[in-house]
């Protein structure tokens, strides 16, 4: 993550970095294409539908990769912000080898020339592309790190100001060989503890700092909070500016710049507007569009375990087999969702401290609460509930939800009216529509409690993107699959 904040301009690892990697996707991109041809025109004695010969057919797609490539980096694949976070890369690698395939076969159209020998062509070629580039780029990934270890591609950072972000950074950059980043010192941050790789070095001035690290490889200077004397503040800016170091400010009031921002003029005076949400406009629509398409194809690859379940549920504790609530979404708006029923009948429906009076055992609710909302072994829950909750299918009737409306494939939880009272900015939560799965969800449901779960939704609010939603999406698929952490 910090890769995509901490953008360097003296060190050229980064760039060499790309370069590399420009020249391994090419090079993915031919082996991927080669063997294809190979699979369906020497491997396979099907008839071809053209007789495409390969000195022919190689000829074409060396012309059309380099456009491909420009396809890449057209979806961000060189940039760090993307390469740096492996689901986010995936995402962006399967768009863009379906966009090069499709690049391709509008290509052979248009010049009203063939280029596939076989219809399976395209499909193996698309299926090993997206293999090989996403198998150098891992192995790239690896041989980057390995190369930390040894002191190589190393950024130095100088970190200026004494707040709780200062203290983030250093504890986020103290492990030198997994960020690329080495804190070569700290201004004014004294008061810090100092953990396992974190600098030895505090200075008490900025000008006391360049000059102890006149040897050292600086490469950016992160400010976390201004000083009152504005020529302070100059110092640092231009000491930056003049010496070709890459400058970030991290500003005191975060909440603020972490929604959509736009800059523009107002009667001829530059502004900064900062919206709740970057879910509006065509952002809104993209969003709807997408709940409507793959949240049908997953209701209809879900309904046979779906049935299973219903059933499973029916079997093990005779009642209704659906669960269903109200909760409030966009605008304050109030939705009934549906999940399997994992409580026992006699306690469906009954809010925790009712049910925990109901059965004798009113400490429990505490317990609950205390916990985070969830308690172990909780006696109001099925052994089927257990399992469905453990592997999160409760959720899958949510998908008709989705479908029909009333909340998101991703957004913040769906919650009752009274949890949601407890969190401040609520308003900003309820901004958007609810979602499915969200931030909160694959980011450990168990492992955080309510606090940080909301600031979680709010943080998706804030900094939405369709790129974002897809990356959310494959790793609850994943989560779901492999139980890392569930849901």
């Amino acid at each position: 993550m910090l890769q995509s904040i901490i953008p360097t301009m003296r060190n050229n690892a980064s760039v060499i970095y790309n370069v590399c990697l420009v020249i391994g996707d090419f090079l993915a991109l031919v082996t991927a294409f080669m063997t294809a041809y190979i699979l369906r025109v020497t491997l396979s004695h099907r008839v071809l539908s053209a007789q495409i010969p390969a000195r022919t057919y190689f000829s074409i797609f060396l012309t059309l990769l380099p456009f491909w490539i420009l396809i890449f980096a057209l979806l961000g694949l060189y940039n760090a912000r993307i390469y740096e976070k492996r689901f986010s890369e995936l995402g962006r690698l399967i768009v863009g080898a379906f966009i090069g395939i499709l690049f391709a076969i509008s290509y052979a159209y248009i010049a009203d020339i063939a280029i596939f020998p076989g219809r399976l062509v395209t499909v193996y070629g698309f299926g090993l592309a997206l293999f090989l580039v996403f198998l150098f780029r891992t192995i790239a990934r690896g041989i980057r790190r390995e190369m930390f270890s040894y002191g190589i591609g190393i950024n130095g950072v100088l970190l200026v100001g004494d707040t709780r972000t200062t203290n983030f950074l250093i504890d986020s950059l103290a492990n030198t060989k997994i960020t690329g980043y080495k804190v070569l010192g700290v201004v004014g941050g004294s008061k810090h503890p100092l953990k396992s790789g974190a600098p030895q070095k505090f200075f008490t001035s900025f000008a006391e700092a360049i000059q102890d690290l006149a040897g050292e490889q600086l490469q950016t200077i992160i400010q976390t909070e201004l000083y009152a004397a504005g020529p302070k503040n100059d110092e640092i800016l231009t000491y930056a500016q003049e010496h070709h170091i890459a400058y970030r400010f991290v500003p005191g009031n975060s909440e603020l710049f972490v929604g959509n921002i736009a800059v523009d003029l107002f009667h001829s005076i530059p502004i900064i507007a900062v919206h709740q949400t970057a879910i509006v406009g065509w952002g809104r629509v993209v969003k709807r569009l997408f709940d409507i398409v793959a949240g049908s194809l997953a209701l209809v690859v879900a309904s046979p375990f779906m049935l299973l379940i219903a059933i499973a549920v029916k079997l093990s504790d005779p009642g209704k087999v659906f669960f269903r609530q109200a909760r409030v979404s966009r605008f304050d708006s109030s939705v009934e969702i549906y999940k399997f029923r994992t409580h026992r009948l006699a306690y469906n429906g009954l809010s925790p401290e009712v049910a925990f009076a109901k059965m004798g055992r009113p400490e429990l609710a505490r317990q609950y609460r205390d916990n985070g909302d969830q308690l172990a072994n909780d006696p109001r829950v099925t052994p089927i509930g257990r399992w469905l909750r453990r592997t999160s299918l409760d959720e899958l009737p949510q998908l008709i939800n989705v479908v029909r409306g009333d909340i998101s494939l991703v957004g913040p939880r769906a919650l009752v009216a009274s949890e949601l009272e407890k969190f401040a900015q609520k308003n900003l939560i309820l901004s958007v529509k609810s979602g499915l799965t969200g931030l909160a969800q694959i980011s450990g449901r168990r492992d955080i409690n309510f606090a940080e779960r909301r600031k979680l939704d709010l943080y998706y609010v804030q900094n939405w993107s369709f790129w974002g939603d897809v990356v959310i999406l494959m790793k609850t698929v994943w989560i779901v699959l492999f139980h890392r952490g569930a849901i």
